[in-house]
């Protein structure tokens, strides 16, 4: 039996992943909102937020958000290309950092 994973990366990518940002790092580019509006938004403070399953900002410090399996690609640029290093994607099974700043 194979396990799915992703090209590269060593993850299952039927695994349950969670992002949120550390807005103390955000510089407010929205390269993020750019690849994924649909889990981050810009707030009137310039910084970015992920949104929650009813659309709003989750703007509790840490707060996390799912990552819809067909947006995947699209969260992980946005943690790769993030200029603030600020986006952080992690399994929610251990709460492992797979892709961001903390990644191993």
């Amino acid at each position: 039996m194979s396990v799915q994973q992703e090209a590269g990366s060593g993850i299952d990518s039927g695994a349950a992943l969670e992002v949120w940002i550390d807005q103390g790092l955000c510089t407010g580019d929205g390269i993020c909102v750019q690849y994924a509006p649909e889990v981050f938004e810009l707030d009137i403070d310039g910084l970015a937020y992920v949104k929650g399953a009813e659309d709003e900002l989750l703007q509790a410090q840490g707060a996390t958000t799912p990552v819809p399996l067909p947006l995947l690609n699209d969260v992980v640029d946005s943690a790769k290309e993030c200029p603030g290093d600020c986006i952080h994607v992690r399994r929610v099974s251990d709460r492992v950092e797979v892709y961001g700043p903390d990644a191993e």
